[in-house]
């Protein structure tokens, strides 16, 4: 029987977290507004609290062998099975990444066709849309020799696909995460592993300009971070160094806010607030086995609102333990979090109503 997080309860903790529902095998993937978008197999749904009544959006075609492994839990987590990142356009194109490929559901339509085969890599962590419909991701592979690494966009709703920009050879290693900027009407960039390849990059739409505002160290290894009106909120990435939470303001002033005991690359906000969960990614600076969810209601003081603990089953092959928070703009005060490889709630979507 699938078990609830464990959830904080002092009473200095300014956010309060109060169930609603739960969901076995599903994956929550983004919000657009009220409409909460998610995936269970590789059956696309959507739907609006506080009910969560889920209707089907569109279906995606796999190889055959993938509609067998996605049936259980550790074939699912063994392959990497179901979807991965989604980005809802403003005139309705949905695009999605699955594995090996970009895949887009057109309005009208009810199939996820493929509209761009990963040359490198099995998919990018995460997919933006920008008001005027443009779309970006980044390549996210090994590359243990630094070759050049791509941006890809697409001026027509998801259809094709063009290189925006060409990171050079040896500069970084992959892309972790393009983030829109509504107030400054620009993409926030972040891009790692090590040294100087650790970057928080500010780029115009067409990629004309593109300065690096915070990078060079283990500190601005980056994939998850949240755009605000006042700056962002970013967290760590690194299993050499202890993580945090900080905050880059629009002057380019970066400030710790709080610690984190394992790395970070989920984030999301709210009516409420501002959350980022924690990955069981043991090494000798983050030994933790707990799965962490972090909140914040003004961005100033941080506290851990829910915790998993891992699963026995081997990382390496059946996936670190994790929390993914949807992308996309969320108007409502609901918070979805979606766990993996932790006990009690593997494959798991939680759903609570954020209280102040």
């Amino acid at each position: 029987m699938a078990t609830q997080a464990t959830l904080a309860t002092s009473s200095s903790i300014a956010l309060k977290l109060t169930p609603v529902a739960m969901f076995a095998n599903l994956r929550a993937l983004a919000w657009d507004g009220d409409l909460l978008y998610a995936s269970r197999g590789y059956e696309l749904l959507a739907a609006r609290g506080p009910e969560f009544v889920w209707r089907t959006v569109g279906q995606y075609r796999p190889e055959w062998w993938r509609n067998l492994t996605c049936r259980n839990r550790f074939g699912f987590r063994l392959v990497r099975d179901g979807f991965h990142a989604l980005a809802i356009l403003p005139l309705g194109n949905i695009v999605a990444a699955v594995p090996g490929a970009i895949a887009t559901l057109r309005t009208g339509e009810s199939e996820l066709r493929i509209s761009h085969r990963l040359a490198r890599g099995t998919r990018p962590l995460h997919i933006t849309a920008t008001p005027d419909g443009r779309v970006f991701w980044g390549e996210y592979f090994d590359n243990p020799e630094r070759g050049e690494v791509y941006i890809y966009s697409s001026l027509d709703q998801g259809t094709t696909w063009q290189v925006a920009h060409v990171f050079p050879k040896g500069r970084i290693r992959h892309v972790h995460n393009i983030l829109y900027d509504r107030w400054e009407n620009c993409l926030w960039i972040f891009t790692g592993d090590y040294g100087a390849e650790c970057r928080i990059l500010r780029a115009s739409l067409d990629f004309k300009t593109v300065d690096e505002v915070a990078g060079g160290n283990q500190q601005t290894r980056a994939v998850a971070a949240v755009v605000n009106e006042d700056g962002l909120y970013f967290a760590s990435d690194s299993d050499l160094e202890q993580n945090h939470i900080y905050y880059l303001s629009r002057r380019g002033r970066v400030q710790a806010l709080g610690t984190l005991p394992s790395s970070s690359i989920y984030a999301c906000k709210n009516g409420g607030g501002i959350f980022f969960s924690t990955m069981v990614e043991p090494s000798e600076t983050n030994p933790s086995r707990k799965v962490n969810l972090y909140a914040s209601r003004d961005g100033a003081g941080w506290r851990s609102l829910a915790a998993w603990k891992k699963d026995r089953w081997p990382l390496k092959f059946f996936q670190y333990g994790n929390a993914f928070l949807p992308d996309g703009e969320n108007s409502t005060d609901f918070l979805a979090a979606s766990t993996i490889a932790v006990e009690g709630a593997d494959l798991q979507t939680s759903i609570w109503k954020v209280q102040c």
